[in-house]
């Protein structure tokens, strides 16, 4: 089972649009895993791309969240073929693939994110299938009405196929890199005009083809914007940034106590 008997698949869900509220977990950990699986988050990411992340590092944290029942996205180092497999092998519910600049990418992820020919490699012992307890027409089934494919829009070469790349079959979400956008841009600051519109344009064109779009942004007072114009999962934070927050704080409040 990829989520707990009672609750809707995390791809339902996200597909309907429910504003959905995850954070991404940069450091290889399955602890770190599990106390962010006891949190009323929605869904975790573990950034396989900027976080330290091996084959067993990723395979044990998913381990504690699919334990938990908290829905797992992986943000896979490349959208290669064997980085989707692995993730997908080991229990992701969703994949967040960076650097989707052309529709010829967004479809080649799609396709190697689902079985059939030429697509994901099949096997009944990873977790994803039970460890071997479900048939192949149900792990087939169930993969196939479970898969999630978000691509992620961060660079300027993406905007020229922005419209295409959304309408993919078998892409079912855009996701905003706006710091990766706004150095691609040749820009500094991700609050400059040029950015805002741009991240307008992704809302706009997830809209127009009928995907949900999601989105980091560091200040949660742009969130109303956001989500007015569409964005309904927003990863905020890290799990490297609740401990410096929280370090912080205590040194703060600890000196505040002391006088």
């Amino acid at each position: 089972m990829t989520t707990p008997a009672t609750a809707e698949p995390f791809n339902v869900r996200l597909c309907r649009g429910d504003t959905l509220v995850g954070t991404f977990a940069k450091i290889p950990s399955p602890l770190i895993a599990e106390v962010l699986a006891g949190t009323p988050l929605d869904c975790v990411c573990l950034d396989g791309e900027h976080g330290p992340f091996g084959p067993h590092e990723l395979d044990t944290a998913l381990l504690a969240l699919r334990a938990l029942g908290k829905p797992a996205i992986v943000r896979v180092r490349t959208g290669a073929p064997d980085n989707i497999l692995g993730a997908l092998d080991s229990g992701a519910q969703a994949l967040l693939v960076p650097h989707v600049r052309t529709a010829a990418e967004a479809a080649a992820v799609a396709k190697a994110a689902r079985f059939g020919r030429g697509g994901r490699g099949f096997a009944g012992h990873t977790r994803s299938a039970g460890l071997g307890v479900r048939t192949l027409s149900q792990h087939y089934d169930s993969a196939t009405a479970e898969a999630c494919v978000i691509a992620q829009i961060e660079d300027a070469e993406a905007l020229d196929e922005l419209d295409a790349i959304a309408a993919t079959p078998g892409i079912d979400a855009l996701f905003v890199g706006r710091i990766d956008l706004t150095v691609s841009l040749g820009m500094r600051d991700p609050k400059d005009p040029l950015i805002l519109e741009t991240v307008a344009r992704v809302c706009a064109a997830g809209k127009a083809a009928g995907k949900p779009v999601g989105m980091f942004t560091p200040d949660l007072s742009e969130l109303p914007r956001w989500r007015a114009e569409g964005a309904s999962l927003f990863l905020l934070g890290s799990d490297q940034g609740f401990l410096q927050q929280g370090a912080a704080r205590l040194t703060t409040d600890v000196r505040a106590a002391l006088g």
